[in-house]
């Protein structure tokens, strides 16, 4: 790690606004065109990502560590946040789906609230079938809308069983939407 690297670090580690506009200027490059490879080109998604980071940067200053790789702390952050979204995309994608299949276009608003608390129920009832861990961990994603590392220092687990038990919930629950 450079020398100014280290000294940035540990000014915005004191709360330094200069040392933090430094840090953002040598990496949000860097930073930019790693989420634009992992997340398909798409450069909207990127841009915001990079602003997103750097916002839990700012967030969590206290807690860097100036002897590591700011770079990979910077990318871990990104990914984090982008396997997030795709997360919340996914189940939005089964519900569209299940959607798609169930309510045509001539059903009435009230059918459609019928429906949606149908859905509500088998989702509540599914998650209920999950363990008692990946059942508190979906519940804390889907409904309290927490992030994976929100997560995982809440109930002290890593972030990647976290992110384990997520995608075995959620493999579940689409497994499972498809029967109705």
């Amino acid at each position: 790690m450079e020398n100014n690297d280290y000294l940035n670090l540990k000014l915005l580690q004191q709360g330094s606004v200069p040392a933090f506009e430094n840090l953002y200027n040598l990496y949000s490059g860097k930073l930019y065109h790693f989420i634009l490879k992992i997340s398909n080109r798409d450069t909207w998604q990127a841009e915001e990502l990079v602003q997103r980071t750097f916002i839990k940067v700012w967030e969590t200053h206290h807690c860097i560590d100036p002897d590591k790789s700011f770079i990979s702390y910077l990318c871990v952050i990104a990914k984090n946040m982008l396997l997030n979204e795709w997360e919340h995309q996914t189940i939005e994608y089964v519900y569209q789906e299940y959607f798609k299949q169930h309510v045509s276009a001539h059903d009435y608003s009230t059918d459609k609230e019928v429906d949606l608390k149908f859905l509500e129920d088998v989702i509540d009832k599914l998650t209920k079938q999950l363990p008692p861990a990946r059942r508190q961990i979906f519940i804390l994603s889907r409904k309290n809308d927490y992030s994976i590392k929100e997560i995982a220092k809440k109930l002290n687990l890593a972030e990647t069983t976290v992110q384990t038990q997520l995608t075995k919930a959620l493999t579940f629950m689409k497994e499972q939407l498809s029967k109705y």
